[in-house]
């Protein structure tokens, strides 16, 4: 606190574990906070399920303590490697946003500390346009200081997972809406690069929380316990030559032919909703240049859009081997939360020549559809794009001027998309 209450710097930012993919935790004029070490859990309530914890505790921290007692978070993203006020501030979704929605809905409160006003405790009753402007206010509203979150009971740590294969991408679309409602959780993984009646291919990877009856019998005594693995590491940027358009297609045939359909395949929870945690660097596959992630979400009436937006790829030759297709639920009540009720996809873009305008014409058939980025995930879009998607960014202003009057918050991502000042230069 006394560091906080301190004078840091002209313009300021808290950061977690950095997991974002663009330049939201950045911020390049001035000064950045780690919070990491504000890592304290300080109750939990086994009626309720309710854990008070720092805002610098991390999703796996809470795993590692929690899953063995029969408890499991509301809403995970894709790594683990997360705090909990990073999943507060970009009010992360995970695969079971068509039932449950973002991670917000399981914040009961937030104590906030302020530049304007110090510290603030608000909940959905209790200073709710604060709240609201926090959950998804990508850490420009004040520092998440702790929070109480709604744990989920599980029987076991293990999910019943269901795969099928879609040969194009309206019929994932139609088997998404016709079993969304059986499955909670619930991901495909798309071929980017098939075309013509193949264009979207999926693999579908629906699943059930599984009862320890499910389990063999070597696991179904001891129902809260996976596998321990080792990790694997890329030890060294892989050449740019190795990703092109011919590698990518034999991974992505490759993947579509091995994954069979089956049903009630048992699969621990790290291996389901963490697949890439256990390789360190994965990274590195995409070579020195990296790449950009690019989050598209489309309303449900939307899907002419995300026909145009894999046809673009795939014509364009800008191959992802990591291209995600969820189902979102209702929209969250964050200003700025990204969810909205439709489709999202998610494609990872190396980052070659001539990127950029190509995710501005991206962005372009976004708006064309009525679609929106996702903040956490955006490198490169223009201020005007985000001002056309986020239709509340306007009360979002007005809480962070209340807040922080002088402008001390700030990252490269508010000061490039404008999100706190409407249209002038942030405050240095």
């Amino acid at each position: 606190m006394a560091l906080l209450d301190s004078d840091l710097a002209t313009s300021w930012l808290a950061r977690g574990l950095g997991r974002s993919y663009g330049d939201t935790a950045v911020n390049a004029a001035g000064a950045v906070v780690d919070m990491t070490r504000l890592n304290r859990m300080r109750s939990f309530d086994p009626e309720t399920g309710v854990l008070e914890c720092e805002g610098g505790v991390s999703l796996s921290e809470i795993l590692e303590a929690f899953v063995p007692r029969g408890w499991f978070p509301p809403v995970v993203p894709g790594t683990r490697f997360v705090t909990v006020a990073g999943a507060v501030a970009n009010d992360v979704h995970g695969k079971n946003h068509h039932v449950d929605g973002s991670f917000g809905n399981f914040v009961e409160s937030v104590e906030l500390w302020t530049p304007g006003h110090g510290v603030i405790t608000c909940s959905p009753a209790e200073e709710p346009e604060l709240f609201w402007a926090t959950v998804g206010g990508v850490g420009l509203t004040g520092v998440i200081l702790s929070l109480r979150l709604r744990l989920r009971r599980v029987e076991s740590a293990w999910i019943s997972a269901d795969y099928e294969r879609c040969p194009n991408l309206d019929a994932a679309l139609d088997t998404l809406d016709a079993t969304d409602r059986d499955f909670p959780y619930s991901v495909g993984w798309v071929d980017c690069m098939a075309r013509d009646e193949s264009l979207g291919r999926t693999v579908l990877m629906r699943g059930r929380p599984a009862h320890p009856s499910q389990l063999p019998p070597g696991r179904a005594g001891r129902p809260l316990e996976i596998p321990r693995r080792m990790n694997v590491s890329v030890p060294v940027d892989f050449p740019q030559f190795i990703l092109n358009p011919y590698s990518i297609r034999a991974f992505n045939d490759l993947f579509y032919f091995l994954n069979r359909p089956v049903a009630g395949r048992l699969v621990d929870y790290e291996k389901y909703f963490f697949p890439l945690d256990r390789i360190l660097h994965w990274n590195r596959m995409y070579g020195r240049r990296g790449f950009v992630q690019y989050q598209a979400t489309f309303p449900m009436e939307g899907r002419a859009g995300l026909r145009r937006l894999l046809e673009k790829c795939s014509l364009a030759r800008r191959a992802s081997f990591l291209a995600v297709l969820k189902r979102f639920g209702a929209a969250g009540n964050g200003l700025l939360s990204h969810p909205m009720p439709g489709y999202t996809l998610t494609l990872d873009l190396p980052n070659t020549p001539g990127l950029e305008p190509f995710l501005r014409e991206m962005d372009q058939i976004l708006l064309e559809h009525g679609g929106r980025l996702y903040l956490a995930k955006d490198a490169a879009a223009a201020p005007e794009t985000i001002a056309a998607m986020y239709p509340r960014l306007d009360e979002f202003r007005d809480v962070c001027r209340g807040v922080d009057p002088e402008g001390l918050l700030g990252s490269d991502l508010s000061r490039r998309l404008n999100i706190t000042t409407g249209g002038g230069a942030d405050h240095e």
